[in-house]
């Protein structure tokens, strides 16, 4: 089953509740992960090198 793309905002939220206090850090490592932020700084990653531009 694929999972859907990464969405920013949700991963921005996570962080923010983190630094509210309101999440322990391990919960706060676990929703970033299964949220996608791997896959979400891979693309960036490769923009930024230029290899999200097209041929």
């Amino acid at each position: 089953m694929d999972r859907p793309a990464p969405d920013p905002r949700k991963l921005l939220d996570h962080w923010e509740e983190w630094e509210r206090g309101e999440t322990p850090p391990g919960r706060v490592m676990s929703d970033l992960k299964t949220g996608g932020l791997r896959e979400l700084l891979q693309d960036l990653a490769a923009a930024a090198a230029g290899g999200g531009e097209e041929s």
